[in-house]
């Protein structure tokens, strides 16, 4: 089936889609301009929209933005992303929340024995890792949204963070993603996307 431009039709207009996917660039180097609260806060509130199974809401988000918290990070964060990392007004540490099932009472109160689901501790991890990156797709785009370029890093060290970061709780954390203004250069051109009839099928 082909699908050309003329066809498809968006919801949004041009500008939102050009600004949240088209062009859109993962950042590697950024200006010193700061980013206020409020774009934080506010990455936040669309967040906390996202789908997730039985609205169990895993992500827990650390944004790292002083000094003495780059100065515990870097350490953790691999060779090849630590100038990346520096060079960002902040790094938001993604993490998922094992004990998420804690609050299913208050996040699911139709389901009075959601918390029970949840009783093997292999079996949750594995719900909030998968739920936190369904969260984490939608970190990004919430950050774009407001206005700012996104890096996410899977170069970490993961467990030191935790253990830098978290030590003795719940949280895993499995992304990082730096937050700010790209710079001049601080982004490369767009390699090739697959074509619609590479990555759809209809049946």
């Amino acid at each position: 089936m082909t699908v050309t431009l003329e066809s498809r039709t968006l919801a949004i207009g041009d500008h939102a889609a050009d600004l949240l996917f088209r062009e859109a660039h993962t950042a590697y180097a950024f200006t010193d301009e700061p980013v206020a609260d409020e774009q934080l806060a506010a990455i936040y509130d669309l967040v906390r929209h996202a789908p997730t199974a039985m609205n169990s809401q895993p992500l827990r988000i650390t944004f790292v933005r002083s000094e003495q918290g780059k100065a515990r990070l870097l350490p953790h964060i691999a060779e090849g992303n630590r100038r990346k990392a520096a060079s960002a007004p902040v790094v938001a540490i993604l993490a998922a929340d094992t004990d998420f099932h804690e609050q299913l009472p208050r996040l699911l109160p139709q389901a009075p024995g959601a918390k029970a689901r949840f009783e093997d501790a292999a079996a949750r991890t594995r719900a909030a890792m998968f739920n936190a990156s369904l969260q984490a797709g939608y970190f990004i785009v919430a950050a774009r949204s407001a206005g700012l370029d996104a890096g996410p890093m899977g170069g970490i060290d993961a467990a030191g963070i935790d253990a830098e970061f978290f030590p003795g709780s719940a949280l895993r954390t499995f992304l990082a993603v730096n937050l700010g203004y790209a710079a001049p250069g601080g982004t490369h051109p767009r390699n090739p996307r697959l074509e619609h009839h590479e990555a759809v099928t209809y049946l």
